[in-house]
């Protein structure tokens, strides 16, 4: 598809002018089949990754003291701007994200120049969840988080809606609430359309539960509690999600190194809801990273001590390296895509889950903590607790999470806010190397500390630090979008 698809990304410099843009180069530049449409729609996802940027501006990264850096893991480390457009930046992830957004919305203008054909419906419903997928990923990043007193003012992201037909298109910024609200217009009016039936992968497809999955975290970040249920209510019942989990006191439990690796990003895992391949350093690198899982960080998120059930979780056995340098969960394996046969330079890539089953049972498990069904809470944690410890027994009372054990554990909190806690505990450990962390730190609020372990950093990095929002990429502040304050 990439031959023949003409998309131009937003913001991009061009050399090319407009009388050269309305020249077909040949006739598969012409979208006007349903297989074209599907074909081009399939390619509506981001093929990068905000991994590495996330997970390296969040708590989950600590200071190794490993002399050799990374820009890729530094920068964000100390929330720097990074202008380059390199594997695994910001910059990338934006152009990637806007391309993912030109794919869609050619497929929706080629699907209305046929007439809106009714058997195109399932690739219209695609178009618009996807476009409202990569634009929520865009304004989290590059924008301040949604607030309710603020985001009706606070600067967004462009929404785009139309194909480019100019070398350099103008855009405004609009507003983070005008955008989350075109955000739900597009996931709405697409989750009627999904036909799963029209996948033959349907884990690299938005299906009816992926989409679902995906308005569970946007209603969350909206604190509209109820939707959150709802849609997580769609994509199973407690007793099917737990079934669904990653099962790692089972199968996970007992894989060897490149096996774990293997079978974490695979379709064929049941917690995959939404997985996307991206041209990525981070599987190869992350682990030899300076700033990442240390022995400190290790104790703190992985200890029995630690989390409100006080029994160490199945992960920390997974975790290899055996030092602070290179631990590690294999999580990630490269795909290395030559550049010819017999070449010996190509692209890497990674297999990212965008969407899974656990984070569907987080989100709504934070819901109900939020609309006070204590019981709803304590009901999915145990779920998920029973697929996360070892030798793990129904009838065992030291396996079961209780209100009380929560309350215990967190003495000086409301119940709701020892509720919302344990669950931040336990995802924290469930994405640890994923950038998942990185969401719950900006929706609440929560403030950042790294520290050198020379001592010539020391960063506290609070809700209205402006260094958390991603700046923009330089091509585009100098096209005309206001950069973000510094």
């Amino acid at each position: 598809m990439k031959k023949y698809l003409f998309i131009i990304v937003l913001g991009a410099t061009l050399s090319s002018c407009n009388k050269f843009l309305e020249q077909e180069p040949d006739a598969r530049t012409k979208i006007d089949s349903p297989v074209k449409i599907k074909e081009l729609v399939a390619s509506a996802y981001p093929k990068s990754t905000y991994i590495a940027f996330a997970e390296s501006m969040s708590d989950n990264a600590g200071d190794k003291g490993v002399s050799s850096r990374s820009e890729q893991n530094s920068f964000p480390w100390e929330f720097k701007d990074q202008v380059k457009s390199l594997y695994d930046m910001p910059a990338r992830y934006w152009q990637e994200c806007y391309k993912a957004i030109a794919a869609a919305n050619q497929g929706l203008e080629s699907i209305a120049e046929l007439g809106n054909d009714p058997t195109l419906n399932a690739s219209k419903g695609e178009a618009l969840v996807a476009r409202a997928y990569n634009h929520f990923m865009l304004v989290n990043f590059f924008a301040r988080p949604y607030d309710e007193s603020s985001s009706s003012t606070d600067p967004g992201i462009p929404y785009v809606e139309k194909p480019e037909v100019t070398a350099l298109g103008k855009y405004s910024r609009g507003t983070v609430a005008a955008v989350y609200d075109n955000i739900e217009r597009d996931l709405l009016a697409g989750i009627p359309l999904i036909d799963n039936s029209t996948y033959k992968s349907p884990a690299y497809h938005f299906t009816k539960n992926a989409a679902y999955a995906f308005a569970t975290r946007f209603y969350l970040f909206k604190k509209d509690y109820a939707n959150v249920v709802k849609y997580a209510n769609l994509v199973a019942s407690t007793g099917t999600i737990a079934t669904s989990l990653r099962n790692w006191n089972g199968k996970y439990k007992d894989l060897a190194y490149y096996d774990l690796q293997a079978i974490y990003t695979k379709s064929t895992e049941s917690a995959n809801l939404l997985l996307c391949e991206a041209n990525s350093i981070w599987g190869r690198s992350f682990a030899g990273y300076n700033y990442g899982l240390n022995s400190a960080l290790l104790a703190e998120i992985f200890s029995a001590a630690n989390n409100p059930v006080k029994i160490q979780l199945t992960y920390r056995s997974k975790i290899f390296g055996g030092t602070e340098t290179v631990f590690n969960i294999p999580k990630f394996s490269e795909n290395f895509i030559k550049e010819t046969i017999s070449a010996n330079f190509g692209e890497p890539y990674n297999v990212i889950p965008l969407l899974t089953m656990e984070e569907v049972l987080f989100n709504r498990a934070e819901a109900n903590a939020n609309l006070g069904n204590n019981q709803a809470v304590i009901d999915d944690l145990n779920a998920f607790l029973s697929k996360r410890i070892t030798g793990y027994n129904e009838s065992n009372p030291n396996h079961k999470l209780t209100l009380a054990k929560v309350t215990s554990f967190y003495p000086n909190l409301s119940i709701k806010d020892a509720l919302v806690e344990s669950i931040l505990n336990f995802k924290r450990q469930e994405y640890i190397f994923e950038g998942m962390r990185w969401f719950d730190i900006i929706r609440l609020k929560r403030t950042v500390n790294h520290r050198s372990v020379k001592g010539d950093i020391n960063l506290t990095i609070g809700p209205e630090d402006n260094r958390r929002v991603l700046q923009l990429p330089t091509e585009v502040i100098a096209s005309g979008l206001d950069k973000n304050p510094r």
